[in-house]
Order: structure tokens, then C-alpha cells, then sequence
């Protein structure tokens, strides 16, 4: 695997094309192509880092305010053949370093509750293994087959 090289994006067309591209290859867990579009749409506008190897994205990480000391990781994705060679820990630290240095002191995810299915039991592995906390799970806020689970990660001036 060539070394990959990390970007924080500014191009809005730039930060859609490699969301599409990787999210397009994690159907587990990007299945439902209205929710996908969005996310995508999304990214265009919020804080963005991607990972290439040579021109290809293998990931990337957006994150989005959600007050004035929380910024959540709004979507984030590595391919397939690149997940379990710290992509995604690289782009978590780029994302965490820039909101301790603009004064955030919490960063937040939500994902499936585990559980439920195998690949997002994978996901909240990876984000506990990160340090983040179970907050609250609001069992129906996407639907009764997806309980959405809220982790917490304290990133502040004691962390």
C-alpha cells in the first residue's frame, strides 16, 4: 500500500467528489443512497479532511458544529482494503487537533447502536478504542431497526 497523504480540503466540489467515491465503496454502512446524497451534499460546506493514496481518496473525515464548544464527526469513511492501517485514527487526529485549537472542548459521533449489526459494531469498537464515551441512545431517532448511539470524547484545556 503507498503512504497515504492527508489534505484538509477547501474545495467544495473537491470535498463531494471524495466523499462520493469512498462512501460509494462501504455499502454496509452507506446503503441507503437518499441518506448518502445528503451526506455527501454536506460535506461540501463543513470542515474536511481526506486521505489519497496518488490521486485516489481511500477516506476522509467532515466535521460539523453542533454548539458552541461541540463539533460532531459528522461522516466519516475509509475504503474497504484501506480500513485497519490507521486511516481513520490519522484523520480522527487531524479533525480533533483543529477543534481543540478553535476552542472546542467536545467532540461528538452518533452511529448504530451495537448490536445490531456486525460492520457498525465495528464502528463503535473504533471509536471507543479513540476514547470516546457512551453518552445516550435515542433508540428511534432514525428508526426502531437503527438505534442511534451518541459517544462523547472530553477535548478540552484537561484532556
Amino acid at each position: 500500500m503507498p503512504e497515504p497523504v492527508f489534505s484538509l480540503l477547501e474545495d467544495p466540489a473537491r470535498k463531494s467528489a471524495a466523499a462520493k467515491q469512498v462512501l460509494a465503496d462501504l455499502p454496509q454502512w452507506f446503503g441507503i443512497a437518499e441518506s448518502t446524497a445528503q451526506y455527501v451534499r454536506d460535506c461540501a460546506q463543513l470542515p474536511f479532511w481526506a486521505a489519497f493514496c496518488g490521486r485516489e481518496p481511500v477516506g476522509f473525515i467532515a466535521g460539523k458544529p453542533t454548539s458552541e464548544k461541540t463539533l460532531e464527526i459528522y461522516v466519516m469513511g475509509v475504503c474497504r482494503q484501506y480500513q485497519g492501517c490507521g486511516i481513520g485514527t490519522a484523520l480522527f487526529m487531524l479533525l480533533r487537533s483543529w477543534a481543540k485549537a478553535r476552542g472546542y472542548a467536545y467532540l461528538q459521533v452518533k452511529t448504530v447502536q451495537e448490536g445490531h449489526y456486525d460492520c457498525y459494531d465495528q464502528t463503535n469498537a473504533f471509536y471507543r478504542r479513540l476514547g470516546f464515551c457512551p453518552l445516550e441512545c435515542f433508540p428511534t431517532l432514525w428508526d426502531a431497526w437503527n438505534p442511534c448511539q451518541v459517544y462523547v470524547l472530553f477535548i478540552g484545556d484537561n484532556a
